[in-house]
């Protein structure tokens, strides 16, 4: 029996939308754009494997992630879909697109490329497995630790989004945080060369992010000819959440064009 992602649907529309967050996030990320997307769209804002609600397992291969929305797909009985996928969510996409093309009508990419990426997370990973939550009397406490390590307030908020009050009555991670720790340095070390995806794409890039360099256009085009390249002004990795109108008007202007 295969598991399937956790997710929040909105709207009734016929075109489905399907969104996926980025590593350590959940689909609560998308919750208010998902409601503006709803106006056109039926829109699946979807937990990856290990985040959120959806299920844990120790494999992270975007082979897995792929069958994963797969599954989603077929458990829903959607044919063919838009998909959305934002860093690690965006890896997870790709994957989907070059092996799925015919379920995959029209593919976003956001502040991602399919290029293998250095290790930068090692202070976060060092970070959320420093606390201890057997001390932990209240949300406050893991914050408290996470600040030894992670100056920036904003990045303290979006991991803390995750601290939830077990069954256990002890406070824990939604996320599996011993597998991504296990698989992280995998997860970005890989590239995604392996296949091309000839539909319509849009790469979405923060004016003030280095994920997606110019001279990264050349390898998209190779493996995504009709690919659009877009920047979204005055944000950086976090495109959707800190310029979320411009982001939408994109999203929106690609996926209705033509319809």
């Amino acid at each position: 029996m295969n598991q399937i992602l956790h997710s929040k649907i909105v709207g009734d529309k016929p075109k489905h939308l399907l969104i996926f967050h980025g590593l350590f996030g959940q689909s609560d990320n998308f919750a208010t754009l998902a409601k503006q997307f709803a106006e056109f769209y039926t829109v699946h804002a979807i937990d990856l494997r290990n985040h959120g609600r959806s299920f844990h397992s120790d494999d992270m291969s975007f082979e897995a992630m792929s069958e994963d929305i797969l599954n989603y797909l077929n458990h829903h009985q959607i044919e063919t879909c838009y998909l959305l996928g934002h860093s690690l969510g965006g890896r997870s996409v790709i994957e989907f697109a070059y092996k799925y093309p015919e379920k995959t009508e029209k593919l976003i990419v956001a502040d991602m490329a399919p290029k293998a990426y250095p290790p930068h997370h090692q202070g976060i990973i060092k970070a959320l497995n420093s606390v201890d939550f057997e001390k932990v009397e209240k949300r406050s406490d893991v914050e408290e630790t996470l600040k030894q390590y992670i100056p920036d307030m904003g990045t303290r908020q979006f991991l803390l989004k995750n601290v939830y009050h077990a069954e256990s009555g002890k406070y824990a991670f939604r996320f599996n945080l011993k597998a991504l720790t296990e698989s992280y340095e995998k997860m970005v070390g890989n590239d995604l060369t392996d296949g091309v995806f000839d539909g319509p794409t849009l790469f979405l890039r923060g004016a003030k992010s280095d994920y997606i360099l110019d001279t990264d256009f050349e390898l998209i085009r190779n493996h995504f000819p009709k690919a659009e390249i877009k920047t979204i002004p005055n944000s950086g990795h976090w495109v959707h959440a800190e310029n979320p109108k411009a982001f939408f008007e994109d999203v929106v202007g690609f996926l209705n064009d033509s319809l």
